[in-house]
């Protein structure tokens, strides 16, 4: 986490808003790291097992996964210049891997002997405070209502991995949010909330 906020006041004085690129590439490579070093093969078959059962949980991962679709259906003419559709395409495809086997995964596997809701709101806030990084150089990533509703999606998709034993329908969902949500433009103030 401290390499982020290292890595968004370094390349940010040197390259402003786009320094959401260097700071998610970073990070994707410790995810690599960390989930090679600590979960491997087995605990990656493992999370894309199918889910046990599937539960009220499940089907409320996905639906919060389809609250950012207004802001696709407004926004979505943002996406015409290709320098903003290609980071956004693989950000929306590779970012739901990672971030899942990571902060879902292997954070909650290697602390399952915690208590669990101490144990989801641990990896859950660790997860909104992460992406806190955004709000340096992002206007429009700032504000309590971003951190509350990162809060919100890491203790929903924490309960579901807990109950289900799966993380395919979370990753469903993670890729949805990172999808409609228009990450690229919203990192880039490209427009306006509420507009």
């Amino acid at each position: 986490m401290a390499t982020n906020f290292l890595s968004a006041y370094f390349f940010g004085a040197l390259i402003g808003k786009w320094v959401f690129i260097p700071i998610i590439l970073i990070e994707w490579c410790l995810f690599i790291f960390f989930i090679a070093k600590f979960g491997g093969k087995t605990s990656i078959k493992l999370w894309l097992r199918p889910p046990d059962h599937i539960s009220f949980w499940t089907f409320f991962a996905v639906a919060l996964g389809l609250v950012p679709f207004p802001i696709f259906l407004l926004h979505k003419d943002l996406l015409a210049d290709w320098t903003v559709l290609l980071p956004w395409i693989v950000l929306a495809i590779v970012n739901p891997w990672l971030e899942e086997f990571y902060w879902r995964g292997l954070l909650l596997d290697n602390t399952s002997r915690w208590n669990k809701w101490i144990a989801i709101l641990f990896s859950s806030l660790l997860f909104a405070v992460n992406h806190a990084v955004f709000a340096i150089h992002s206007e429009l990533m700032r504000g309590p209502e971003v951190f509350l509703s990162t809060l919100a999606m890491g203790i929903v998709w924490a309960v579901t991995y807990k109950k289900t034993g799966s993380l395919r329908w979370i990753l469903v969902a993670h890729f949805l949010v990172d999808f409609f949500n228009l990450s690229v433009p919203s990192f880039l103030d490209l427009y306006q909330p509420g507009r």
